[in-house]
Parts: C-alpha cells; sequence; structure tokens
C-alpha cells in the first residue's frame, strides 16, 4: 500500500493518517476486527468496529485498483505503446472506470466496424476529417477509393472515416466521464412489460409503464424491476434525454459548421447510439445495483444485529414448544444448558381437541424436570397453544413466552441439527431450537444460514457475496461482543469467535470432549493447531466459569494479567478482592500503570470488566403478552390499539406481530407523528411497540396498521390493507408436512411508487 492510499482513505472517514497505517499494519498481521478493536485501542486511536472495517474493505478495493493498473502498464508495454505520459496517466486513475477508460484503446478487442476501416486504409482519411473540420470534402475522400479492399465509391471512404471516429469518440477518456456524469446526474430508468407478459406479470403491473430518475429510485423498487426483467415479465433501460447526450459530445468534437464537420457530427451521434450509450448503460446498471445491494445489504445487517443481540433469558431449565393442529404440539423438556432431556407429543388444538391428557403431560412434564419456563414458537397455532399452556395452572414462577421461530424449520433439516439428534426427527429439532433461542438467540441463531432468518430484504436478488461477507461481519461481532463460554459453547458458536474458524472451533470441541472441560484459558495452546496468534484473537472473548484463574470468567485478555496481578499487589490485596471491591478499584492511579503498550483506553477497559465480569451487553429479558381474545385476522376490528413485537424493518415500513399468525405492515408513512426519512429512526427489530389497526383484507390477507397517535386524522389516507398489493412478510411456517429440507421461502416480491402516490403506496409486503 502506498502513502498516497492511506491518506486518501484517512480523508475519506475523516481519520488521522497514523491511524490507518496502524489499522492496516494490525490487519496485515492477521487481526480481526473485533480483537483490533477491544484490545488495540492505542495503536488505532480507539478506533470502533465500523471505521476498522471500512479501512479492511477500503484497502482491498485500493489494492484490487492497484492489481489491475500493473495488469494495464504490462499489457500496453508488451504492446510497446507505453510511453511516460501514458504512465502518468494510468498511475494517477483513482477509479477503476477511469483506469479502464485509459485501457480502452489499448484492450484487446475483436473486430469492429472501425477495424475493418482501418484495414481498407481509411485511417488517414478519418484522422484528416476528425483533426481539420475543413476543406474539400468529396476529393479528398476519392483518394481512397481501392476496389482490391473493397471501397468503391466516396461514399463507402467515408462511412469508413466515419466508423473511425465513432470508435475514437467513444474511446476518449474526457468523453466517457461526461457521460458518465450525465447517465448519474440525468439518467432515468424506463420499465416497460414484455409483449403478451400481461397477465404472467401481474405482480409487476406497477411497472408495466414506469420510468423514474435513475439518482432517486429506491433500492426495493429497482431490485423489484429488475427481478421482474429477469423473470422475463418486464424490458429495463436506463439513460439520458438522448439530446443532452449528444449536445455534451458535439461541444467536445465538432468544431464547425460545413460538410466536413457535419461528417464529424454524424459519427459523434453514431458513436453514442451504438457505442457509448450501451456501455454507459451497462455500467449504470451496474453502479445502480451495486448500490441497491448496498442499501439492502445493510438494512439486513442492521436487523440481523438487533435480533442476534436480543435479551436472553439465560439458563433455565425450559419447556419447549412447537405448536400445531393436525399434527399436535412437540413438547421437548431442556435442562439449563439447552440439553434435550425428554420429548412428547401432545394434541390440545383442533381437530383432536384431547386437552385434559395434553395438560396432564405438560404439567408432569413440569414437575418432573423442574421447568422455570415455557417457550412457544409462533408459528402455527400458536395463540391457541398459549392459551391452553396458561390455561392448565402451572406454578406462578414458570414463565411463558412466545419466541419468534423464523428459520427453524430450516435448521431441523439442517447438517447442524442431524449431527446434535441424529436420532430425533425434525419436529422434535425444531422444538428444541425453539427452547435454545428463549435462553440465548444469539447462541442457537449462529447455527442457521443467517438468510434464512427471514429479517431482510430483497436478500435473494443482492450480490450474495457480499450479502455473507456483511452478515459473517455482523455475527462475528455479536458474538464476540457476548463472549462465548469455553466450556459449553456449540462449534458453530466458537467458528465465529475471533482468530478461530470452522477447523479451529472443530478442534477445540473434540478436545474438549476427549480431555474434559478446560480448566483454564491456558489449556487453549494444547489443542492441535491452535498457534500462538489464534490464541492471542481469541482468548479475551472466550470465557471460563469457575476456572482456575478468576480473571477467566471475565474479558481481560491474558496478555494484561501480570499488569492486573501488580495492580492488585500494590493494594495489598488479591485479584479477586480488586473485583469485588468498588473501594479498591478506586483507590488506583491509573496513570502509573500506562505504558508504551498500554494506555489509558486499555486501563479504563480492564477497570470496567474487573467491576463487572463477563458482563453481557444485551438487554434484561421482558416478558410480552399479545391481546387475549385477538387470535385470529378475523379478530382485527379497524381502530383497535394492540401490543406487537416488530419482526422486520425494511426501507419502506415495518412488520409487526400482533398475535394473529399474519404481520401487519406499518407503513413508513404512519410510523411516526413527524416525517422520517428511513423506518430505522422509529423502530428496531425485536421491540415492543403499539399499533392502531387502520384496515384488513381477509381476502388477501393484509393487514395496515399505523404507530400514529392519531392514524385518522386529517393528512394523508392511511394505507389501505386492499392497496397493499405485493408488499407481504415472510410467511409463518407452516405445519411441517415431510421431513425434506426445506428451502427458505424468497417472498421479496415487487413494491409500487410508495410515495409519489402515497393513495396507492404500492409495494412489497417484506422481503
Amino acid at each position: 500500500m502506498s502513502q498516497a492510499h492511506y491518506l486518501k482513505i484517512a480523508a475519506e472517514l475523516s481519520i488521522s493518517p497514523k491511524q490507518v497505517v496502524a489499522t492496516a499494519e494490525l490487519l496485515d498481521e492477521g487481526g480481526t476486527v473485533p480483537f483490533i478493536s477491544r484490545y488495540r485501542k492505542e495503536r488505532t486511536g480507539s478506533l470502533d468496529e465500523v471505521f476498522i472495517a471500512k479501512i479492511r474493505d477500503r484497502i482491498g478495493q485500493l489494492r484490487d485498483l492497484d492489481k489491475r493498473r500493473e495488469a494495464i502498464l504490462k499489457s500496453i508495454e508488451e504492446q510497446g505503446k507505453l510511453t511516460d505520459e501514458l504512465k502518468a496517466q494510468i498511475d494517477a486513475a483513482e477509479t477503476m472506470s477511469s483506469l479502464e477508460d485509459i485501457y480502452l484503446p489499448y484492450k484487446p478487442k475483436r473486430r469492429t466496424r472501425a477495424t475493418i476501416a482501418r484495414e481498407k486504409g481509411l485511417e488517414p482519411l478519418a484522422l484528416w476529417i476528425f483533426e481539420r473540420q475543413a476543406g474539400e470534402l468529396a476529393g479528398e475522400a476519392e483518394k481512397y477509393l481501392d476496389e482490391e479492399k473493397g471501397v468503391a465509391s466516396a461514399e463507402e471512404a467515408l462511412q469508413g472515416a466515419r466508423d473511425i471516429i465513432a470508435e475514437i469518440v467513444n474511446e476518449d477518456p474526457d468523453a466517457r466521464k461526461k457521460m458518465r456524469e450525465l447517465f448519474n446526474r440525468s439518467g432515468v430508468v424506463y420499465s416497460k412489460v414484455m409483449k403478451g407478459k400481461e397477465e404472467e406479470g401481474q405482480k409487476y403491473k406497477d411497472y408495466f409503464e414506469w420510468s423514474e430518475p435513475l439518482d432517486k429510485v429506491p433500492s426495493h423498487r429497482l431490485l423489484a424491476m429488475r427481478r421482474g426483467e429477469k423473470e422475463m415479465i418486464l424490458m429495463l433501460d436506463m439513460y439520458p434525454p438522448e439530446e443532452e447526450a449528444t449536445l455534451l459530445l458535439e461541444r467536445q468534437f465538432v468544431k464547425g459548421s460545413n460538410p466536413v464537420a457535419d461528417q464529424v457530427k454524424e459519427a459523434v451521434h453514431d458513436s453514442y447510439k451504438r457505442l457509448l450509450k450501451p456501455s454507459m448503460e451497462t455500467e449504470a446498471r451496474l453502479g445502480s445495483k451495486d448500490k441497491a445491494d448496498v442499501e439492502a445489504i445493510n438494512v439486513f445487517a442492521e436487523n440481523l444485529k438487533q435480533l442476534l443481540m436480543a435479551a436472553p433469558l439465560g439458563q433455565k431449565s425450559i419447556l419447549a414448544v412447537d405448536p400445531g393442529f393436525r399434527t399436535g404440539c412437540k413438547v421437548a423438556a431442556l435442562d439449563s444448558q439447552g440439553k434435550l432431556l425428554d420429548f412428547e407429543a401432545i394434541y390440545p388444538n383442533e381437530p383432536q381437541k384431547a386437552v385434559q391428557k395434553a395438560a396432564a403431560t405438560v404439567a408432569y412434564m413440569v414437575e418432573k424436570y423442574k421447568i422455570q419456563a415455557v417457550a412457544i414458537g409462533n408459528g402455527t397455532a400458536s395463540r391457541e397453544t398459549e392459551q391452553f399452556i396458561k390455561s392448565i395452572g402451572l406454578p406462578s414462577h414458570v414463565l411463558v413466552a412466545m419466541v419468534n421461530e423464523s428459520g427453524a424449520s430450516i435448521y431441523s433439516a439442517s447438517d447442524v441439527a442431524r449431527e446434535e439428534f441424529p436420532d430425533q426427527d425434525v419436529t422434535v429439532r425444531g422444538a428444541v431450537s425453539i427452547g435454545r433461542r428463549l435462553m440465548d438467540p444469539l447462541a442457537e441463531l449462529v447455527k442457521i444460514d443467517a438468510k434464512s432468518i427471514g429479517v431482510g430484504q430483497y436478500q435473494h436478488d443482492v450480490d450474495q457475496t457480499e450479502l455473507k461477507k456483511s452478515l459473517d461481519d455482523v455475527v462475528m461481532s455479536c458474538v464476540n461482543a457476548v463472549g462465548v463460554e469455553l466450556n459449553t459453547a456449540s462449534k458453530q458458536l466458537l467458528t465465529y469467535v475471533s482468530g478461530l474458524g470452522p477447523q479451529l472451533a472443530q478442534n477445540i470441541v473434540e478436545f474438549r470432549n476427549a480431555n474434559g472441560p478446560f480448566k483454564d484459558r491456558e489449556s487453549l495452546k494444547k489443542v492441535p493447531r491452535l498457534g500462538d496468534k489464534a490464541y492471542e484473537q481469541a482468548a479475551g472473548f472466550l470465557r471460563i466459569r469457575d476456572g482456575k484463574n478468576v480473571l477467566d470468567t471475565s474479558a481481560v485478555h491474558p496478555e494484561r494479567y501480570n499488569l492486573v496481578e501488580q495492580m492488585a499487589k500494590d493494594l495489598g490485596c488479591g485479584v479477586t478482592d480488586l473485583m469485588t471491591s468498588n473501594e479498591l478499584r478506586r483507590k488506583l492511579d491509573l496513570k502509573k500503570y500506562v505504558s508504551e503498550e498500554v494506555g489509558l483506553p486499555t486501563l479504563t477497559d480492564i477497570i470496567e470488566e474487573l467491576a463487572k465480569p463477563g458482563r453481557d451487553p444485551r438487554e434484561s429479558f421482558e416478558v410480552f403478552s399479545f391481546t387475549d381474545g385477538v387470535n385470529e385476522m378475523a379478530d382485527l376490528k379497524m381502530g383497535m390499539k394492540l401490543p406487537g413485537i416488530v419482526t422486520n424493518v425494511t426501507k419502506f415500513g415495518a412488520f409487526v406481530d400482533i398475535g394473529v399468525h399474519q404481520d401487519g405492515l406499518v407503513h413508513i408513512s404512519h410510523l411516526a407523528d413527524k416525517f422520517i426519512s428511513d423506518p430505522s429512526e422509529a423502530v428496531k427489530l425485536q421491540q415492543k411497540v403499539m399499533v392502531t389497526v387502520v384496515e384488513v383484507d381477509l381476502a388477501r390477507k393484509r393487514i395496515a396498521l399505523s404507530m400514529k397517535a392519531d392514524p385518522f386524522a386529517t393528512g394523508p389516507a392511511p394505507r389501505k390493507a386492499s392497496e397493499n398489493k405485493d408488499e407481504r412478510p415472510e410467511p409463518r411456517r407452516q405445519e411441517r408436512r415431510s421431513f425434506q429440507p426445506q428451502k427458505p421461502q424468497q417472498s421479496d416480491e415487487p413494491d409500487g411508487d410508495l410515495q409519489a402516490q402515497l393513495a396507492k403506496l404500492r409495494g412489497k409486503f417484506g422481503g
């Protein structure tokens, strides 16, 4: 990396070059984002994970640019065409597009019309016309007549010359830069239905005749149109007004008003239509797609973070219930570590209605396994099952909680589930997953492909590599922020610990199974293939409860144990005393312990950690209950106020579970009494909210909700349920009818104009 790159990144992020250099060095040394952020604050100037990740990603982009620059220089040099001036231009290029523009004239290409014209010897004529743009045209053109080369007339000579000029215009870096800026500034997205696809493409009806400025189109709308194009329902174009484009080119290349200059003008128009416009449209499509992908991925990543960091109930004995009607409810008893103790099938709901037998079974299991909480999946028959459980008369200390089971069916049929429970069917595995989610959402959800959790927007249409990278970052950040209990963590959870990965996680589990629980962090070094670097990166994020060293329960890194022991020695006490006494910690003068390697940021972190060793950054668990008597859509009435839980946040609104088996949409215009530009300003995933029912469309299973104080006040018309067109949340998991693996359902359907025509508020009900 050149110094110029460091300066560029520093300017872009408004931080010092020293911070960028230090972060780059740590990354190159194998440091992970969580480790650098948590344990190397002195070197980075206390940069957080967001900045470190941005530096990492930007370094990757600039290194890719440099690799391409080297390849281009080598190619041109091999052609014998590399001059000092050209090399300087290539070295100065700051973007991939500008680099490719410079390279375009030297790039090996197929035979073009210009190539054929040059083979006919017409390049001198083209340059005469292009450079002079004055003179006697017919006489000059006749000089190039050559029957053998296929130039039989002056017009054929001029046509060949225009083909060459058109290619010169297309390959001019300045012209391409102007066209690129024009497409970005004035480009318009045009969508039209393909002939004969009107009936088949009804869900894309809003885009049958649609146009919108490219720089204004929201990500979800662009992705919807692109999906329609992929399904061969829509035809999509992106370009600016042609007159504006050709006028820009004329100003640059046409230098007069005479027959010779007219040849240049004609070539310019041809160049735009045949070469520049298709090329720039391709760039615009890729660029707008990248932008839409970034927005959609950011929405998914933020939702996933909130879901993973949801409040855990903690280590309690759980009775997990996977509800159902015809197939019954699978009930699984778990101990406080999440181990499966027993399971039964009960049939308290329609059609069997074996209520008494089911009640006896549940009561028996609660008493036998000393159950502290009942976890009920929020899918099919969830409200009916919840009412049944509450009617049994369980001990008052037994908590009853609804659990979001999105993705549970994916887990239950996965390799991970089969490995954990090889002798159980998918229904038992699903029930166990529901119970463990109540205990610790993070530990259980890491076992599921994040895309299957159902908290994204158009996740199946975005760049899958970038999506995975972003979601992996989120999972790693959450896992390391919370910390992992080394002696109980699953292989999947350990995989996301800083410095580990799948193989080392597997090695740790195998070592643990063979040798028993780890007694201290130092024992990690005995794990096969776990070297000093991996130990450095991982140790601080791993916890050992009741180990030899009390500091192993904390986030204090082993490399600072000696420092903590010195603090305790200076106070004439033990480390345990230092951890339990606020008075002792207040006596410490942290400045006394500052060194070249350890500064006040790290010392402050250590003291905070000693006060609350292994503290969990997640919120405390709170019980939530839906409104009694409101179990189905038919129970809803316009104006009814209900408690709900936010299940998904998109760019056009939020979906809320109100306990009727179908999430309702709170459109962005009804999330707050004031204007907001992004739903995340008003709500977050798993947030408990109060909503008002605006309208219910039973036939189409649409529920429109509002969070406004008075959603029916004079102003923009409330969103009608019947106008929710294609906006719907991920479908609730239905009763399992087979034990075959199920693919994640892709329900990201197109949405329409959510702002310009608020009364019709087209869109997608859930991506």
